[in-house]
């Protein structure tokens, strides 16, 4: 049995592969862009029991485990997400917390359009060349926004956010400023409603 040497990195890219081999298991291209919404992506593996693709985040380059223990590829495809290596489990969920402080549990897998993701502000990839990559650009769009190498993140800015840019400020610079502020008023509201607790006093 040979040995397989990978260089620096390249154990990442073998797992950013797997992932998107398991993405490509699924229904991506359509000829016309279904009316009903969510839009599924279903399997195309003869017998599988998923409903529709679902993204299980990783953390890093390790895959998450469920509050069971167990890893996602352990519990059963089918709506439910049963255990298949303990019978305590009633469904996949795990507490994992992803780089946008919410845990994986709280997020849902959406399929929207190009157009659909511009109306609301939200960020949008490169135009591909051909339909079978759906909507990757590459290995790094599998990857959290800010952990991308190539700009596979372009954001469409809406006219609010165009108010708000500095003049020469980059797409980074803006967003990182806008963070920053934001964290400050939630910190401030934090502070605001702490203060108007009433305080308690022990009887002497």
């Amino acid at each position: 049995m040979e040995r397989l040497r990978l260089p620096p990195g390249g154990a990442a890219a073998v797992d950013e592969y797997l992932e998107y081999r398991r993405y490509k298991q699924h229904k991506t291209d359509f000829e016309t862009i279904p009316q009903q919404r969510p839009i599924d992506l279903p399997c195309r593996v003869t017998g599988c029991q998923c409903r529709a693709y679902l993204f299980v985040p990783l953390n890093g380059t390790q895959p998450i485990r469920c509050r069971c223990k167990h890893f996602a590829d352990q519990h059963s495809p089918a709506p439910g997400f049963t255990c298949n290596a303990c019978s305590k489990c009633s469904g996949f969920h795990s507490s994992f917390t992803c780089a946008c402080g919410q845990p994986a549990y709280a997020h849902d897998t959406v399929v929207e359009t190009k157009q659909e993701r511009m109306a609301q502000g939200k960020p949008v990839g490169q135009d591909v060349p051909y339909a079978a990559m759906g909507g990757l650009t590459g290995f790094s769009s599998l990857a959290e926004g800010y952990m991308r190498l190539d700009d596979s993140g372009i954001v469409g800015t809406s006219s609010q956010d165009s108010s708000l840019r500095r003049p020469d400020e980059d797409d980074m610079t803006f967003f990182e400023r806008r963070y920053q502020e934001r964290v400050k008023m939630e910190k401030a509201a934090k502070m605001k409603g702490k203060s108007l607790l009433p305080s308690t006093t022990k009887p002497s």
